[in-house]
């Protein structure tokens, strides 16, 4: 007889000052975790699916103290139905929390591929839910942006003795461990007195710093900050 594999419990959070609306609290990590996916991932109000393929199924929301609760219904992710995604508001926090889940995939391997995963898209779910205000800090003045920005680029050439390939690599690492790892501070930041942090003020994931890094290009093409819409970030003095 086969061993029934170990529930789990997975939480994930972010401080939000300003509660969101019951509505959006119930619908709202759903329809952003569709959007950072670009529609890759559907949401089809009782499923997240990939072309044909249901991913993790859920019941009718029930109304908890605290906000919604969703029952896990299967999926091919799922070993079994059972258990719960919470979504939750109170005391200035708002949370995600997978109760009793019971992974398809081995726990080792469930901790190292489909957890992370799991992290990194609830992380940047609530941070869309929350929204960009109340800002986690005064924004740092364009002006300032474009010089730090300028000096890290030049910083990385300069160790990368001008090769690109080289470049781009020494430009990833240091970007995303300025970010994640150094307070959201990188030598231009603190040269123009800015940090990048998280829209709830709080330090980026790794993750979440390697998809803004990722993004750059496109926030140059387009003349808009895309890569602090998608990772959920923010530029503020600190």
């Amino acid at each position: 007889m086969m061993k029934a594999m170990p529930a789990v419990e997975v939480v994930d959070s972010v401080r939000t000052p300003v509660p969101p609306p019951p509505e959006r609290l119930r619908d709202g990590y759903f329809e952003a975790t569709q959007h950072l996916f670009a529609g890759l991932v559907r949401w089809t109000g009782d499923a997240f699916r990939i072309g044909p393929l249901s991913l993790i199924e859920f019941g009718p929301p029930a109304r908890i103290v605290a906000g919604w609760s969703y029952p896990l219904t299967g999926g091919l992710l799922a070993a079994e139905p059972g258990g719960s995604l919470d979504l939750e508001e109170q005391d200035g926090l708002m949370r995600a929390v997978v109760h009793g889940y019971r992974p398809l995939l081995p726990m080792l391997i469930y901790r190292l591929t489909q957890l992370p995963f799991h992290h990194f898209q609830s992380r940047l779910a609530l941070l869309r839910v929350r929204g960009r205000l109340p800002a986690p800090a005064p924004p740092a003045p364009p002006a300032n942006r474009l010089a730090a920005g300028a000096v890290d680029a030049l910083l990385c050439l300069v160790a990368a003795r001008g090769r690109p390939a080289r470049a781009a690599l020494i430009a990833t690492a240091y970007h995303v461990g300025g970010w994640s790892l150094l307070g959201g501070l990188t030598v231009g930041g603190l040269l123009f007195g800015q940090r990048v942090v998280a829209l709830d003020g709080t330090p980026l994931t790794p993750g979440q710093a390697l998809l803004r890094f990722a993004a750059l290009p496109a926030a140059l093409f387009r003349l808009r900050a895309v890569h602090d819409e998608v990772a959920g970030t923010e530029v503020v003095r600190p």
